[in-house]
This record gives C-alpha cells, structure tokens and sequence, in this order.
C-alpha cells in the first residue's frame, strides 16, 4: 500500500510517501511545499493544494493519513494551522483518496512507541525504520513520513 502523510501547515506543509508491505516500509518520497513571501492567505492554500496536488497525482497514493489539529495555548495559531489542515484534507479528498486522521500523541506512540516521545526521537525512529542514512529533511517532511509510518502501522496490526 502507498500512503501519502501529510503534516498541514499554511506556511510550510510537510508531505512523506511511504510504500507498505506487510511491516517492511520504503520511502518513495518526501519534501515540503513551501509558500512565496508577499502572498496573500487564500494564495497560500490554493498554493499548498496545488503544490498536494501535483505530488499526489505523480506517486498516486492510495490514502492520505494528516495530523489531526492540536490546538494549544494560541488560538490564532491554531486557526491557522486548521485551516492549512483544511487544505491538506480538502485536496486529498479532491483527488479520490481516502483520508485518515492521527494525533501528534497518536503518531508518536505508532512510530516511537511512546506518546509523549520528544520530536528527535520520532525522527531517529523515521530513519530506522525506512533505512535512511540521514534524519528527513525539511522537520516538516519527517513529520509527515512519521504519519504515513503511523498509518501502516495500524494497518499491520
């Protein structure tokens, strides 16, 4: 199975394609769409959902897995990032794939093991268990191959 994690964001917006086969997983690929300074806010979701849309149709996953919102201390922020989460959700539906929705503490205890593992953690575990030689880059695209890593592993289960 293909699956595309996304990690929403309205400024930059993390996307990571992992191919699953029974508990062996690969990379296929990873990056960010990032957005151009000086654009308004709708130019920036219509190019984050442009940006999506292109990667999905070139790796045709067959479902998109995207963090659920985590709505902390600042409201605004948190406005915010729904929204780019919107996006993420909107476009994969868009384009015919199921979507399926993990917190940050859900997606730590799938690839760490733990809930509340610290960010580098989660991203040493990426690397383990894609057999990269080096930690994701952007934060953004390991974040994302983290939930897509999350994904298969319920799947597996």
């Amino acid at each position: 199975m293909r699956v595309i994690g996304i990690d929403p964001g309205t400024l930059v917006c993390g996307y990571g394609i992992v191919d699953a086969e029974g508990s062996r997983m690969k990379a296929v690929h990873f990056g960010a769409v990032r957005v151009k300074g000086g654009m308004t806010f709708a130019e920036r979701l219509v190019h984050i959902h442009n940006g999506l849309s292109e990667v999905i149709r070139e790796h045709k996953p067959e479902v998109a897995a995207v963090e659920r919102l985590f709505v902390g201390k600042n409201v605004r922020s948190a406005m915010r990032t729904g929204e780019g989460r919107g996006i993420a959700v909107l476009t994969a539906a868009i384009e015919g794939l199921p979507v399926y929705e993990y917190t940050p503490a859900e997606v730590k205890k799938g690839v760490v093991g733990v809930g509340r593992a610290h960010k580098t953690q989660v991203q040493e575990m990426v690397r383990i268990i894609l057999g990269l030689e080096k930690v994701p880059r952007p934060q953004d695209a390991a974040d994302a191959l983290a939930i897509a890593i999350c994904h298969c592993q319920r799947l597996a289960l």
